[in-house]
Parts: C-alpha cells; sequence; structure tokens
C-alpha cells in the first residue's frame, strides 16, 4: 500500500478489525519509509459495475459519488454515520447483484427506497434532485405521497399478541 504521506511503496499492517456494519475491514498501516501511520479500508467487490448514463455513455460505478449523494440528502439531519454507511453498502451490494451494467435510474430508485426507509426529509431532499422538482406543488405531491404512507402506519391496528401474554 503505497503511504499517503511520501509515497514510498511499502507499509506494514499495524492492527486489523471489521467496520461497524462489517462490510470492510479497517487496517491500521505505519509507512516504512517515513513512519506516518494512516487508515484503509478493504470492502468485498463482487464484481466491476459499469454504469449506463441516460445518454448512453457509460463510466465505472463510484462508491464515493454515491456516498456523497446519500450525505448531501441526510446533511443536517440527525442520522448516525454508521446507518449512512449500511445503507450505502447495501445499495452498491443490491447493484453488484444485478449484473455487470446497471442504469442511473436503478441507483436513483435504490436510493430513494433507502432513503425512505430511512429519514423522510432526506428523501424528499434526494428525490427533488433526481425527479428534477421545478415547481413547490412537486414537493407538495411527494411530502404528501409520504405523508400517506406514515399514516397508514399510524392508523393501522395493532397486531394481535394476546396470544404473547399467556
Amino acid at each position: 500500500m503505497r503511504c499517503p504521506f511520501c509515497a514510498h511503496e511499502d507499509s506494514q499492517v499495524k492492527d486489523s478489525r471489521s467496520s461497524e456494519d462489517g462490510a470492510a475491514i479497517r487496517r491500521r498501516r505505519q509507512c516504512e519509509g517515513c513512519g506516518a501511520r494512516f487508515t484503509t479500508f478493504e470492502r468485498v467487490q463482487l464484481r466491476d459495475l459499469v454504469v449506463v448514463k441516460k445518454d448512453g455513455k457509460r463510466e465505472a460505478f463510484d462508491r464515493r459519488k454515491l456516498e456523497r449523494a446519500v450525505a448531501l440528502a441526510c446533511r443536517k439531519r440527525d442520522i448516525a454515520p454508521d446507518r449512512i454507511e449500511r445503507l450505502v453498502s447495501g445499495i452498491q451490494r443490491q447493484l453488484e447483484t444485478r449484473g455487470d451494467e446497471v442504469r442511473t435510474e436503478a441507483i436513483g430508485e435504490a436510493v430513494m427506497a433507502g432513503l425512505k426507509a430511512l429519514d423522510h426529509v432526506a428523501y424528499i431532499r434526494f428525490a427533488s434532485i433526481y425527479k428534477d422538482f421545478s415547481e413547490a406543488s412537486d414537493f407538495a405531491e411527494i411530502a404528501g405521497e409520504v405523508g400517506e404512507a406514515g399514516e397508514q402506519l399510524v392508523s393501522a391496528p395493532p397486531p394481535d399478541r394476546s396470544d404473547k401474554l399467556l
């Protein structure tokens, strides 16, 4: 592993452990050239994904773009960073199981589904960019959908648990 400080080619692993969600291995390394310490993360990659854009162009899947989009939607929300990381890892695994190529629409829909389950405000923020909202009524429409889903959960009768009390 190349040192980010002096670009020396060799480093020694000092400590390894699983990340919080278990989807990556965190390694503490020390450069054999300058002695600086740094952290790396290793993730399982099922396959190399190619993203097919709306105009037909193809580019390599970039996890950092996905992380930035989700983080931007979740900005200033009370969402733990590990929950965001689990969401991004789950979306990436889901996309990797679909095949070698994935359309941008599939990525957007997967993010929207994940954010809707995670945080309604983050979901609306992402939807406003993804669906290119141009009027206030666009916000009202999607907020109404989120509100209806929440009302259904609240108004649904609780499951009968009387047999569990015995």
